[in-house]
């Protein structure tokens, strides 16, 4: 294998991190990387010596792909049923889809948590790229401005304006919020008054302004608008656990931080994450899409 092959082969991983956090979809994020490599292999042997940077090159092809994603992803959500959430992701040790290469496995880190990635679908396709490269990726702007089709000058404000948006959802600052061990064991109580039916304990858990979102996509059955209140969120869950008898809860870690798994019949069938403030629970992001929970089992259909 040549030395410009395994340069090329290196980058996947990059990419897939990076298009993971653009689109939001590991599926949506795979097939961008794999349709930026059938772009490097489809140019001429001279082309491609031609390129002094295979990697910016490979950059700069997937971030534009992933642009052109995101626009007609828009279009796609509008008509999608329900709430969407990005699709969550477990913790590497705990992937049961074998059909993903674990050197092409996405970092967990701050940047794909849930809260922020949801962040993330609130901006302009441009922002979101301007600011995922630069803010996160560290890009330059004069780099970014050839993937966004912009100036450099307007890709700084492309970025400036996605960080307000950033500070506007209130997101704790990664020295702000629980530790690890306090997020887990706030996630533990959780589970457990759940599982009791105690509903007095789930709303002590709940900050009093907290928000439940679902995400079944129109395939399973999930409630289509959020859940405001901590007594709304305590009624709706002792009622679904009334509703589903053999339900299985796991704590896992989603997207990075501590989670909840749902199983039935060994079959993964809601993951759910949290946004933890104060010692409460004050969002819950509650994926049940099968179609965004490959990962989380051991099979993928087709």
């Amino acid at each position: 294998m040549s030395t410009t092959t395994d340069v090329i082969l290196g980058e996947r991983r990059r990419l897939t991190n990076l298009a993971y956090r653009l689109l939001g979809s590991l599926a949506e994020a795979e097939d961008a990387v794999q349709e930026t490599y059938a772009r490097w292999y489809a140019m001429p042997p001279q082309r491609q010596a031609a390129v002094r940077s295979p990697g910016a090159w490979l950059t700069t092809v997937a971030g534009r792909i992933c642009l052109d994603v995101l626009g007609s992803a828009r279009v796609r959500r509008e008509r999608y049923v329900g709430e969407w959430i990005p699709e969550p992701l477990p913790d590497p040790a705990q992937w049961r889809d074998g059909s993903v290469d674990p050197a092409d496995r996405v970092t967990l880190d701050e940047s794909v948590n849930m809260a922020f990635l949801v962040v993330l679908e609130s901006m302009t396709p441009a922002e979101r790229v301007a600011f995922v490269l630069h803010d996160v990726f560290r890009y330059p702007f004069g780099e970014i401005a050839a993937i966004v089709g912009r100036t450099p000058a307007a890709c700084r404000q492309l970025a400036a304006s996605a960080r307000r948006r950033v500070r506007a959802a209130r997101i704790p600052a990664p020295t702000a919020s629980p530790t690890p061990a306090q997020q887990a064991l706030l996630v533990r109580q959780f589970k457990e008054a759940w599982e009791a039916k105690d509903i007095e304990a789930l709303v002590g858990l709940l900050d009093p302004a907290a928000t439940m979102t679902a995400d079944g996509g129109g395939l399973v059955g999930a409630v289509l608008r959020p859940v405001e209140g901590s007594e709304r969120i305590a009624a709706y869950l002792i009622h679904i656990a009334d509703k589903a008898p053999g339900l299985t809860l796991l704590e896992r870690t989603v997207n990075g931080r501590p989670g909840l798994v749902a199983r039935h019949s060994g079959t993964t069938v809601t993951v759910a994450a949290f946004g933890l403030a104060d010692g409460r629970v004050t969002r819950i992001w509650a994926v049940r899409n099968p179609e965004k929970l490959h990962p989380w089992n051991a099979n993928r259909p087709g």
